[in-house]
């Protein structure tokens, strides 16, 4: 299978991965050219910002949540109508498990698929050191899959000298540079990136962007590399066979306070023959009609405290429908809003939904951060074995829950988390279905058997 393809990557995290590889994405559009996009890892903000360039949904690569068959399938199913797919790097390159391992980094995920790799360099402060800091790069590993660099923070007059000095020295590829785009910094807060419908003017900024790197960037060569790529097998790891025995409507919270989703969570469910319903904690003022179950996603909540609170017959319909044993499945965000209190980040409690007793509140630094394996729990009472999940909040919660031991890899830190019952799951994890097919079976299962 023909999937064309590139992986954008830095030495770290703040060195321009998002906002170059968006740049590229846009400048692929304005091409004419059908552009996929993925993000390594689990983050949820990048592929907003994807997906605003691209108009389709970005996917994610993470070779923790699922196994590399996997990854590849999805890569192979999403990529192959495409006429070039962009990956997104997260964390520095080698970043992986424990802060010591390469499993779930960036190369991991570019070992795995064989995508050809471009390489961020942050060029502020250096000149030929930045020689230096190619070749470390590209020889730490011997598979590195590093072929070329991308110059960023440089002056236009100083990157001729730059571009020759690197292809002789280190004998990879320069792609071109970046110089300092003070109109396009993106900014961020306590869960990563500000949202794109928070930047003034983002569409004609991102334009602005694709048209600049039609100039500073060899987009041609680019393309190149990507046909480079090898071929990918026909997915062969995702089976999925409709066993519901009725069609089931599953509402999903979405909006500005719920709006970290995986994708493939969706395509998991629709695969499965269920109707996806979208709904607004803020905006509407009761769940839809007919529903057999609930998702309610992470994002912001803390940030529309006084919006969801004031929805009062939201926050109603919410509670009696799962006090009356509709299936729902709640993650970080979403399990903040059951509880009775939410606190803003000024310190005032505003009423939640109520479904959980007590409060979360502001911490002001990472709670949790990172991949955990779950063991212990049941998930709507079935036995589903470990299951793979991700935390990231500032937020904490004085009922956290103890049905599950959540355990850091490569650590010793292990901690009780998560509500489980017979109907619910809520927690501060975030589950990867295709990764956690079990969780999702039990789940269907629940919807069908419970409305």
């Amino acid at each position: 299978m023909k999937v064309p393809r590139v992986l954008i990557t830095a030495g770290a995290s703040g060195n321009g991965k998002t906002m170059i590889t968006c740049g590229i994405l846009q400048a692929l559009v304005n091409r004419g050219l059908k552009t996929g996009s993925f993000k390594c890892g689990p983050d949820y903000i990048d592929p907003i910002f994807h997906s605003r360039v691209i108009k389709t949904k970005s996917r994610n690569l993470d070779s923790f949540l699922s196994k590399p068959e996997t990854v590849r399938d999805i890569l192979a199913m999403n990529g192959s109508q495409c006429d070039i797919s962009v990956l997104e790097g997260v964390m520095g390159y080698y970043d992986g498990l424990g802060g010591t391992h390469t499993q779930a980094s960036t190369y991991d995920i570019a070992t795995i698929t064989e995508t050809p790799v471009i390489l961020i360099v942050n060029c502020k402060g250096l000149s030929l050191s930045a020689a230096a800091y190619v070749q470390g790069f590209l020889h730490f590993k011997n598979d590195s899959n590093i072929k070329g660099v991308i110059l960023n923070q440089l002056p236009e007059v100083l990157y001729k000298s730059m571009k020759d000095l690197i292809e002789e020295a280190v004998g990879v590829e320069v792609y071109g540079y970046v110089p300092n785009i003070e109109d396009f910094q993106l900014e961020s807060r306590h869960l990563g990136l500000i949202l794109p419908d928070e930047i003034k003017d983002i569409q004609e900024k991102l334009n602005e962007l694709g048209g600049l790197f039609e100039h500073t960037l060899d987009i041609d060569s680019i393309l190149s590399l990507a046909d480079s790529a090898p071929e990918l097998e026909q997915p062969t790891e995702i089976k999925i066979e409709n066993k519901l025995r009725r069609s089931l409507r599953i509402g999903v919270a979405k909006d500005e306070a719920f709006c970290f989703l995986y994708e493939d969570n969706l395509k998991y469910l629709k695969d499965h023959g269920v109707e996806i319903v979208e709904f607004s904690p803020i905006h509407d003022k009761v769940l839809p009609s007919n529903l057999q179950g609930l998702i309610l996603h992470g994002g912001y909540p803390e940030l529309y405290v006084l919006q969801l609170s004031e929805n009062q017959s939201m926050k109603e319909s919410i509670y009696h429908a799962l006090n009356n044993r509709m299936p729902c499945i709640a993650e970080c965000g979403g399990f903040m809003y059951l509880h009775q209190w939410l606190e803003d980040k000024d310190g005032k409690d505003y009423p939640m939904v109520g479904i959980i007793e007590g409060r979360t509140h502001y911490t002001n630094k990472l709670s949790h951060f990172g991949y955990i394996t779950l063991s212990q729990g049941k998930v709507f009472g079935k036995e589903v074995g470990e299951l793979k999940a991700h935390e990231f909040h500032y937020y904490e919660s004085t009922e956290c829950g103890e049905s599950f031991l959540a355990q850091k890899s490569y650590s010793s830190r292990s901690w009780r988390c998560i509500h489980s019952t017979d109907t619910l799951l809520a927690g501060f994890p975030h589950h990867y279905f295709y990764g956690n097919s079990r969780l999702a079976e039990a789940f269907l299962e629940v919807c069908e058997n419970e409305t």
